[in-house]
């Protein structure tokens, strides 16, 4: 398959036209934090190991995910972490505390220093079996799937799917969840409040970071006293658990968490409750 339409992956609606949604107690925004805890090679450059951009890196599982869990902690908030299976391995002391926290488990391939780009349905299915593997031994069922860099070949969604993965979150082009055709579920995550692509490089301080979290949110609240909304903010222990940026995200959250329609909740809480109040 090289050729295809979206629609032959799941349908177009209107959000404008679709059945009222509500949350478990009537909440307004459904809030789900993805720490992606992540494993990267160290990569050889021309001469030389790239020592440079991989110690950076290190420093979120060393360093900068132990802030994010504290502040996550601080505000009742169950992270869904977006985890490369070779985490697993190198970092089992983060594994430990994941487990301590209730976190919930998501697959994520087995490292970031690899995508799904271009691999065959074989090689691809058991990068998915891998990852669904090391989850499964920290206890969890692998529940929900986040391609490294986002990526996906067109056998993607069908491996999943047989793996018995229920969601996924590499389509950030709704404010809900939806379902596709195969019978996976959509679930709305973001490259908007992704410290990823907005401080890499950097392209946003974090002062407007902060501030677009809250905005974000605000609308959202506001649109959700018609109907349902789902809020995902995505974060990499490396660039939010630095010393400068960890106290915007405790702030952040503090907003958010001061409002009474807030139901902070893991992937897979999100999806039940979706299904649980669709119709047949």
């Amino acid at each position: 398959m090289t050729d295809f339409e979206q629609s032959s992956l799941f349908p177009y609606t209107a959000i404008v036209d679709r059945p009222k949604l509500a949350w478990p107690g009537g909440k307004r925004v459904a809030v789900w934090i993805v720490p992606n805890i992540e494993h990267f090679h160290l990569e050889a450059g021309p001469k030389a190991p790239d020592v440079r951009n991989h110690s950076r890196r290190d420093y979120g599982n060393r360093v900068g995910v132990w802030r994010v869990m504290d502040v996550l902690t601080k505000h009742c908030v169950r992270g869904t972490v977006a985890l490369n299976g070779e985490v697993v391995r190198h970092y089992p002391r983060i594994m430990q505390e994941c487990a301590r926290l209730n976190w919930e488990l998501m697959g994520h391939g087995m490292t970031n220093s690899a995508t799904l780009s271009g691999l065959s349905r074989d090689a691809e299915a058991q990068v998915i079996a891998e990852t669904k593997s090391a989850i499964e031994s920290c206890g969890q069922t692998m529940r929900g799937w986040l391609g490294p860099g986002l990526t996906e070949t067109f056998n993607t969604l069908d491996l999943l799917r047989e793996a018995g993965v229920t969601y996924v979150a590499d389509w950030c082009n709704d404010d809900l969840p939806y379902a596709m055709n195969n019978g996976l579920y959509s679930i709305p995550y973001t490259l908007e409040l992704n410290d990823m692509p907005l401080f890499n490089n950097p392209s946003i301080s974090i002062v407007d970071f902060e501030r677009r979290i809250r905005d974000t949110f605000d609308v959202l609240y506001e649109e959700g006293e018609k109907s349902g909304r789902v809020m995902c903010i995505a974060l990499h222990p490396f660039l939010i658990g630095a010393a400068h940026r960890i106290r915007y995200l405790d702030s952040a959250l503090a907003h958010i968490a001061g409002h009474d329609g807030v139901w902070f909740a893991t992937g897979s809480e999100i999806i039940e409750a979706y299904r649980g109040s669709m119709p047949a």
